[in-house]
């Protein structure tokens, strides 16, 4: 799992390339504290290569809309496939995000 993040458009993108599966999601975590520094920004997460993800890489989601909620922020997920997308669905984190 690599997680790659960039500052553009006034806001961050993290590219996130391989599989959060429950031992990625430590890292994934600490990768992410930039992201959770600079929460009142739009954050922009890019699934484009993002294979699997776990209920360990949900929480690292839900806690990202969290804490951009808290600071006015906001998380924006762009191009799930349809595996992850069915994930989304059946937990119900489909509504709380915006995805593109």
């Amino acid at each position: 799992m690599t997680i790659d993040i960039k500052e553009q458009n006034g806001g961050y993108t993290a590219q996130l390339i391989g599989r959060l599966d429950t031992p990625a999601a430590v890292q994934a975590a600490k990768d992410m504290q930039s992201l959770m520094d600079h929460a009142d920004n739009i954050i922009t997460l890019d699934c484009t290569n993002l294979e699997y993800i776990s209920s360990s890489g949900l929480r690292l989601f839900l806690s990202l809309r969290k804490e951009t909620a808290a600071k006015g922020g906001k998380v924006v997920i762009e191009n799930i496939n349809d595996e992850i997308k069915k994930v989304f669905m059946m937990t119900g984190f489909y509504n709380l995000f915006e995805i593109k």
